[in-house]
């Protein structure tokens, strides 16, 4: 399926179920390019991105008319081995699954930078973290000491930092991968291929993924070979 051919389930559906409640990971400071503007937005989906005035930082909205409309979080038909409750990573086509029952998953759109493409294979969401703090690793440091250097002790959780409001820590066999889901300052960088950093969600879209997943939920990163088994299972 493009990406641009929005989902056939019904908006209703996706309603009924919703919940009632890297460390080097960091922007390449691209400028981002402008998307034209639709000519009709969807109220459903501008109040899924409006603003959150209700957090610790608080969250300002998307406008969505400036997003591919395959970006915004949607519930879609999937069929794979994976359960529900499990994750599946897509770098390849932009996309993080929440896989759900009766072959339907919860597809949300991400960016993926450099260390995004790195990690394949399984592992474990071993730890959550809201507003989470980010440090710069020492090769980043030693690399580009001017820009990394100021903040090598790291940044306290806020807006302007890379991880974004929140941040899912994926281990393997007890070892941090120091593959990252997380946040974004940058929304615009959501749906493109970045030079540096790991799977960034839109802040609205990692916060609803936070509170859904739990520590241990099983995580899949796709091999961009595999990418094609998601793309035949969407409508």
């Amino acid at each position: 399926m493009s990406r641009s051919t929005p989902s056939l389930i019904s908006r209703r559906v996706f309603l009924a179920g919703m919940p009632l409640t890297l460390t080097a990971c960091v922007s390449a400071g691209r400028v981002p390019e402008p998307v034209a503007a639709t000519s009709f937005v969807d109220p459903f989906y501008v109040s899924m991105y409006s603003a959150l005035p209700d957090e610790r930082f608080p969250v300002p909205a998307i406008d969505v008319s400036q997003v591919d409309p395959a970006l915004l979080r949607q519930e879609v038909l999937f069929a794979g081995p994976e359960g529900p409750g499990e994750l599946v990573v897509d770098p390849a086509r932009r996309f993080l699954f929440l896989v759900r029952e009766n072959g339907r998953a919860l597809r949300y759109g991400v960016g993926v930078g450099k260390e995004g493409f790195d990690y394949q294979g399984d592992a474990i969401i071993a730890r959550k973290a809201e507003w989470p703090r980010w440090t710069p690793t020492q090769a980043m440091v030693r690399r580009e000491p001017e820009r990394y250097g100021p903040v090598a002790g790291g940044v306290p959780g806020g807006l302007d930092n890379p991880l974004g409001a929140r941040a899912l820590y994926l281990y393997k066999n007890g070892r941090d991968t120091l593959y990252r889901i997380h946040g974004t300052n940058e929304p615009w960088s959501i749906g493109e291929s970045l030079s540096s950093g790991c799977i960034r969600l839109f802040n609205q879209d990692i916060i609803d993924l936070h509170r859904r997943v739990p520590t241990g939920t099983r995580v899949t990163v796709l091999t961009h070979g595999a990418s094609d088994r998601t793309a035949q299972t969407l409508v």
